[in-house]
């Protein structure tokens, strides 16, 4: 069972390249923290405007600088289920241990064609699946249904990131699914109410930059130990909603990183562009608040 804390890498960029030295720097950074896991090229990591090659460099570099440590739940879906077929498979080649499939954006398919999707990429591969619904990117949601559906039916879809924002999907997530079948938050300030819920932990945004305390948050949760928890998440909100509500991910994380030293750069890929001054300043105030910077 997957469970824990999984860190939904940025990619670094230098001079419009994968900085490989920072990439190796910050995978080694999340496992010296204690993280269970990292996540290469997913949303966070700029996927969408990354070449193939080196979409397939970065999963190479996290397998080899993971070196065992942990999870290597590579980024390989796509709204082409051949792509994401042919994505996967090349991951797997790699030494990936998981494939994070999204929900197929802008073609919004119907819930029939999404299980045969996720059906079609797990009869193609080894390695263990992990769903990924989040509407608000996707135009759709994975239903609870076709999850049932799709964990009965696939032996090695063995997990879903939920990002749908609603603690109640995890009520009717877990009532539907096998104990054995992990839930992972897919939104930081919703990892302890997620987690309550029956989730079993996280793929964080947020661990890019305080890996050590969102593993406290992670294990006192599952430790039932909800008042130790509350105040590592109340300590941190500033920061979740600064992420949540300045800009698209992955912008804020960058910059957080980049100001605190995380990351020698906060570079972005068009479309992507950094944070207007205003919304900057209100970033290095949560970052102040959260003790993260020094006011």
């Amino acid at each position: 069972m997957l469970q824990g804390l999984f860190t939904a890498l940025v990619t670094p960029f230098a001079n419009r390249q994968l900085d490989e030295e920072a990439f190796r720097a910050l995978i080694d950074a999340q496992f010296e923290a204690g993280v269970d896991g990292v996540v290469p090229v997913g949303t966070t990591g700029e996927s969408p405007t990354l070449s193939n090659e080196e979409h397939h460099r970065a999963i190479e570099i996290a397998v080899e600088q993971t070196a065992g440590r942990g999870v290597v739940m590579a980024g390989t879906g796509s709204n082409s289920t051949r792509e994401a077929v042919a994505l996967t498979q090349e991951a797997e080649r790699a030494g990936a241990t998981h494939s994070l499939q999204v929900a197929p954006y802008y073609n919004k398919p119907p819930q029939e064609g999404l299980y045969r999707h996720f059906r079609s990429i797990a009869e193609s591969t080894a390695l263990d699946i992990v769903l990924y619904s989040i509407p608000g990117r996707c135009g759709v949601a994975i239903d609870v249904d076709t999850v049932a559906r799709l964990a009965a039916d696939c032996p090695n879809i063995v997990a879903i990131k939920e990002a749908g924002g609603q603690t109640e999907r995890v009520h009717q997530l877990r009532t539907s699914l096998p104990d054995s079948f992990s839930i992972l938050s897919g939104d930081d300030s919703l990892t302890m109410p997620f987690m309550a819920a029956g989730a079993n932990g996280v793929i964080s945004v947020a661990s890019n930059l305080i890996p050590a305390e969102m593993g406290q948050l992670v294990r006192h949760m599952l430790a039932d130990e909800l008042k130790e928890a509350r105040d590592v998440h109340y300590k941190y909100y500033p920061l979740f909603r600064a992420f949540l509500k300045l800009a698209t991910n992955p912008i804020p994380i960058k910059e957080a990183m980049a100001m605190a030293g995380k990351i020698p750069s906060s570079a972005l890929r068009l479309p992507l562009v950094g944070l207007e001054a205003d919304d900057r300043a209100a970033l290095e105030k949560a970052l102040i608040e959260s003790g993260i910077l020094q006011g």
